[in-house]
C-alpha cells in the first residue's frame, strides 16, 4: 500500500500557518478543527511542523502559558517528509524511528498532505481486516477431501 492510497480515502484538507503567526493563533486553531498539527508555509513552501509536542513544550517553556512568541520559535523546522510513493512499512518504520505522529507528504516541493499515525493504523487495520476476510472465505469455500 502506497501513501497516494491513504490520502485519497483521508481527503485534501490542510490547515496551515506562517511561521510569524503567534501561537496563541497557532493553538486557537487546533483546538478549534480539533486537529493536532499544522503545517507551516511560508512563500508556498513547507518550512516546519507544530505538532501537539511542540505545543506542550511551549507550555512548559512559559510555564504554564503558550506565551508571546510565534510559530517561528517552536516549529519543528527539519520534519520527515515521505512521497506519495512511499510504502506504508516505510512510514510506519519512519515514524516509529522518529516518534513523528504527523508527516508532511511532498510530491516535487508541492505539499500533498499530511498523514498521522492514527491514519497509517487505521489504513493497516482495514487492510489487515480485507486480507481476513479472504482468507477466511477461501478456507471456507475448501474442497472436502473427496470432491477433488
Amino acid at each position: 500500500m502506497k501513501v497516494s492510497e491513504i490520502l485519497k480515502v483521508k481527503g485534501n484538507i490542510l490547515y496551515s500557518v506562517t511561521p510569524d503567526t503567534p501561537m496563541q493563533v497557532a493553538v486557537e486553531t487546533m483546538a478549534d478543527k480539533d486537529i493536532g498539527s499544522l503545517v507551516v508555509m511560508e512563500f508556498g513552501e513547507l518550512v516546519g511542523m507544530l505538532t501537539f509536542r511542540e505545543v506542550m513544550q511551549a507550555i512548559h517553556a512559559n510555564a504554564g502559558v503558550v506565551g508571546p512568541n510565534t510559530v517561528r520559535r517552536h516549529m519543528d523546522d527539519h520534519p520527515i517528509t515521505i512521497t506519495p510513493d512511499t510504502d506504508i512499512n516505510e512510514v510506519r518504520r519512519l515514524m516509529l524511528e522518529r516518534h513523528a505522529r504527523y508527516v508532511p507528504v511532498v510530491d516535487a516541493k508541492t505539499l500533498m498532505g499530511v498523514i498521522s499515525f492514527y491514519d497509517v493504523a487505521r489504513a493497516v487495520f482495514e487492510a489487515q481486516s480485507f486480507e481476513n476476510k479472504m482468507l477466511k472465505a477461501y478456507i471456507r469455500d475448501w474442497p472436502a477431501e473427496g470432491d477433488e
